[in-house]
């Protein structure tokens, strides 16, 4: 036995008995085609005594168009703690509640693995339906390899987190999943391939929408389709994984610290067509120098260059 409140070994099973403490469902929803709704998450959303959903306004097209009229309430990332503890009180009164996301599988990506978690932790039992799944349609699609992935989901807000947290999946071999946001993406796809190097990557776009697109290449071809493309829609990116490999003493090793200042500056103008003013406040922004520093070093470097 593990000690502590509710850490001793439990047993649920979820179809063979008559729990005193109510059920919460997991129900996944489509990400797009209301054609992928499944029977049984219909007749779970019809059974149950309340429906948590992210967006109440997006669930409510979705209660109209199956005829279901199950009372709603709202669970999303700035009321979960209120409405997460509203909710796992009913559970323990014995009441079933279906957890549902804006769309797809709830819990990934969202604050529904904190209610799920909550309930557990309270001996309420937890039923997951299978159904749609963004990351998993896009990665079947993909053309890359499926036997091993890591789901990444959104990175971080700032060009800093992202830079880090892609450094720290460079020598990952699994197929990477991501999530991204349109006005995001053109930002994203820059620093993967400043990271990454040349991989092969997969970009799905409103998976199972009417304007479903892939975009199959290698990063290099994705920058420059982003620059010119018509970004619109959600977007997941399936990014081929690394060797595994890393050179001796390199390990945590910035990617630009074997370049000279020019060659620094100058990779970005010719890899991803930056002016030199964006060049230059780049290079700035990587080696945590001020722009009117580079500036200057990048014009005498290249001016004693061009005289020897």
């Amino acid at each position: 036995m593990v000690k502590g409140r509710n850490r001793m070994l439990w047993r649920q099973t979820s179809f063979a008995e008559s729990p005193k403490r109510g059920t919460l469902y997991v129900v996944p929803t489509p990400i797009g085609n209301l054609e992928d709704m499944t029977f049984r998450a219909v007749r779970t959303l019809r059974e149950v005594d309340v429906i948590a959903a992210e967006d109440t306004r997006q669930t409510k097209k979705l209660l109209a168009h199956f005829d279901i009229h199950t009372p709603l309430v709202s669970y999303h990332e700035h009321n979960k703690y209120a409405s997460g503890r509203q909710l796992v009180e009913w559970l323990k009164e014995g009441k079933t509640v279906a957890l549902v996301s804006d769309a797809g599988m709830p819990g990934i990506s969202d604050p529904g693995y904190e209610l799920i978690a909550a309930a557990l932790a309270e001996r309420c039992s937890v039923v997951p339906l299978p159904g749609p799944n963004a990351a998993l349609t896009a990665l079947v699609a993909s053309g890359l390899p499926t036997d091993r992935f890591l789901f990444v989901g959104f990175l971080g807000r700032t060009k800093k987190e992202k830079r880090e947290q892609l450094q720290s999946l460079q020598a990952a071999t699994e197929t990477l999943i991501f999530y991204e946001a349109p006005h995001r993406l053109k930002e994203t796809l820059a620093l993967m391939y400043e990271m990454f190097g040349e991989r092969r990557i997969a970009i799905g776009r409103e998976l199972t929408k009417r304007f479903e697109e892939f975009i199959r290449g290698d990063l290099s071809e994705a920058v420059a389709w982003v620059e010119t493309a018509d970004i619109r829609g959600e977007f997941c990116l399936i990014v081929e994984g690394g060797t595994g490999e890393k050179e001796e003493g390199q390990a945590g090793e910035a990617w630009w610290q074997p370049l000279s200042l020019v060659e620094h500056v100058d990779y970005y103008i010719r890899e991803h067509r930056l002016s030199l003013k964006e060049a230059v406040k780049q290079a700035a922004d990587d080696r945590n120098m001020s722009k009117r520093d580079v500036y200057q070093t990048y014009h005498q470097q290249r001016e004693k260059k061009e005289f020897l």
